[in-house]
């Protein structure tokens, strides 16, 4: 499935606000929110610095999370999906 396809059938289990931030303080903040996630859980991570897409894809690439969605539901706001490993 591509990323973006997912929309509302989704539902995350908490969301952490990034907007206005720059790198590296979305991933870490995400890193930081995903403690309160269950196993299985996804966070919602909406951001507005551009370098987050590729900053999430490693994350993603180094934690063992999945990243379920990236996207641009709204011009300039980014919104990523988040699994958190079982």
């Amino acid at each position: 499935m591509a990323a973006g396809e997912l929309g509302a059938a989704v539902q995350p289990h908490t969301t952490l606000d990034a907007k206005g931030l720059l790198c590296p303080l979305p991933v870490l903040k995400a890193r930081r929110a995903l403690k309160a996630v269950p196993a299985g859980g996804v966070l919602e991570v909406l951001a507005t610095d551009p370098g987050a897409a590729k900053d999430f894809v490693h994350f993603c690439d180094t934690t063992g999370c999945e990243l379920l969605e990236s996207s641009e539901p709204k011009e300039g706001i980014l919104r990523f999906l988040l699994r958190k490993p079982a």
